[in-house]
């Protein structure tokens, strides 16, 4: 696997790359050598952060944690991953063009699914158009943390989300 390691607000140390080789590198059983995975090291106040992007083909495994001690947070990330690889195995390797991001044994190999995926509601709604501000305001008064929503300048389906720090996030569709 190739990675590209870059940080923000913190000097990448030898140890820290150590690490990281040492722990995202048992990821190196699923994926084929060329593969790219893109590690980002952050620091934020007391927090320590790593995201973990692996673009195979049709598909982004990724993966984002934050702890007090950076150390911790590549030990939950590589955890994560190898959890997400396990449980979405089956749609991942689905068609055979996908296939060849991974390894052989990790192809062959069958994992049990102990928390399949299991839609147990529908909700069905009129999509009203409105501006984003709008949007936020009625995820607010839903008390989600997220809308679904007919922007009215663009006629396109989009979503506002609350994010951590009590600002929102749009997302619009990329055609």
């Amino acid at each position: 696997m190739r990675y590209v390691i870059t940080g923000r607000n913190i000097d990448i140390t030898e140890g820290l790359k150590s690490a990281i080789y040492e722990k995202i590198g048992k990821l190196e059983r699923y994926f084929n050598p060329d593969t790219e995975i893109q590690v980002t090291l952050s620091v934020e106040k007391e927090r320590q952060k790593i995201e973990v992007t692996i673009p195979v083909k049709g598909n982004i495994i990724r993966s984002e944690q934050v702890s007090n001690d950076m150390y911790v947070s590549i030990d939950l990330v590589e955890e994560i991953i190898e959890r997400q690889l396990k449980r979405y195995k089956n749609k991942l390797v689905d068609s055979k063009q996908n296939a060849v991001s991974f390894t052989k044994e990790y192809v062959d190999e069958e994992y049990d699914d102990p928390e399949a995926i299991k839609i147990v509601r529908t909700k069905k709604f009129a999509v009203k158009p409105m501006d984003p501000e709008e949007a936020c305001i009625q995820m607010e008064l839903l008390g989600h943390n997220f809308f679904v929503f007919r922007n009215g300048d663009t006629d396109e389906v989009n979503v506002v989300y609350k994010r951590k720090n009590n600002t929102y996030g749009l997302i619009e569709p990329e055609f």
